[in-house]
């Protein structure tokens, strides 16, 4: 009879072996409380044991976290009202600190990142930012990463995903892009003019100094027409073009 209370105890035992068994994948680690204190270095990848009630453990996750950040108003330099929506990349390099350090670490980096977009983007002109994409990423990106670090998250990229402007502002734009497209027509339509009255200053300059050249002109102007199946073709032509040929020897 002394048998079954020994082999219950036994089976409480291994029962509580077995349920203390936990497997952490290789992106995870097991940051552990043994009677509220915390381990000096977290547990993972693989198995590991957790003793409870002894042991409490926390599972964190060391991918990388895509995070969005919803569409915030800014207003910027030049008092101009957007909405600016922006995307971030982080994980966590310390999961000790993640833990301890703050209380949701995804939710606190989240409303870290709303107010910094707010803050940085409002201290610039719309015009820096909507070409200058990448320098505001960076400073974004070190702003955060700076904030973060003592929660043991590394921001690894801060991306500014689109600028929502106010359609008179799209209006005003689109204007200003047609008139530099015009601009720029204008300009092209000039520099050609210019080259073309050059080269007819030269050509005029070669006809002045070589009157034979004014006839094979003419004489080649005669071909082209006679190719246009004409049947009758009058062409005036000056004898004093012709008298340059006529007294050569």
């Amino acid at each position: 009879m002394m048998e079954y209370p020994f082999l219950v105890v036994v089976f409480i035992l291994v029962m509580y072996v077995v349920g203390s068994i936990k497997i952490l994948t290789e992106y995870e680690r097991g940051v552990i409380f043994r009677l509220g204190k915390l381990l000096p270095a977290p547990k993972g990848p693989g198995v590991i044991l957790v003793f409870a009630p002894i042991d409490r453990m926390v599972r964190v996750g060391m991918r990388t976290v895509v995070m969005d950040v919803p569409p915030q108003d800014v207003i910027t330099r030049d008092n101009v009202s957007v909405k600016v929506n922006a995307v971030v990349y982080f994980r966590v390099v310390h999961p000790q600190n993640a833990i301890v350090q703050v209380e949701n670490y995804h939710y606190a980096t989240s409303q870290l990142a709303q107010t910094t977009l707010r803050s940085v983007l409002g201290q610039v002109d719309l015009d820096d930012l909507l070409s200058s994409r990448d320098r505001l990423n960076a400073q974004l990106q070190k702003i955060l990463d700076h904030n973060t670090d003592p929660w043991g998250i590394k921001v690894s990229a801060v991306e500014v995903k689109h600028v929502d402007l106010p359609e008179n502002m799209q209006r005003a734009m689109a204007r200003q892009a047609e008139a530099e497209r015009e601009k720029r027509a204008k300009i092209i339509h000039a520099a050609g003019e210019l080259e073309a009255s050059e080269k007819l200053a030269q050509a005029a300059h070669v006809i002045a100094t070589a009157p034979e050249a004014m006839t094979l002109r003419y004489l080649q102007t005669l071909t082209e027409i006679a190719a246009e199946k004409n049947s009758t073709i009058v062409f005036p032509l000056p004898l004093d073009l012709l008298r340059g040929l006529l007294n050569r020897p």
